[in-house]
């Protein structure tokens, strides 16, 4: 076997099949979200990213991407492409009903799980661009947010 095969044969094991698409288009900047913490496996989960203009974050149309990731478990994978170095925020929700909203009680407390980068606190209601804000500069970042119920 030649070593261009022996390469070839060692990416197809190494690295999933979907990762690249999963992704969307060719970028040199991806961002790989692992959500821990679901209380079932019913429903999807909304992951969105905020890029780096903290009056747009969690504002009506402030996003800059969202996936809706199927849920089949207590965690949840995502890669998604950003278009470039800098600073980003993901806030995530369990849309447990799927019914693409995040359900709140009468008092106006979330009824579905949610949670942030850095798992920026919530005590005294929802954490600033700031506290979420991580930098991304190289090609791959990772994160891990834990749902709250």
């Amino acid at each position: 076997m030649t070593r261009y095969a022996l390469a070839c044969l060692a990416l197809l094991v190494l690295v999933p099949a979907a990762a690249a698409s999963e992704c969307g288009p060719d970028t040199s900047w991806r961002l790989h979200v692992s959500v821990v913490g679901l209380r079932s496996d019913s429903g999807s989960m909304a992951i969105t990213v905020y890029d780096d203009r903290p009056e747009k974050f969690l504002a009506p149309g402030g996003k800059l991407l969202r996936h809706r990731v199927p849920v089949a478990g207590t965690t949840v994978e995502d890669c998604l492409a950003l278009p470039g170095p800098g600073r980003y925020a993901v806030a995530v929700y369990h849309d447990e009903d799927a019914d693409k909203d995040f359900d709140r009680n009468m008092f106006g407390l979330p009824k579905e799980g949610y949670g942030f980068s850095n798992d920026a606190p919530t005590l005294l209601g929802v954490p600033s661009f700031e506290d979420a804000a991580f930098a991304v500069g190289s090609a791959t970042t990772k994160l891990i947010i834990t749902l709250r119920y």
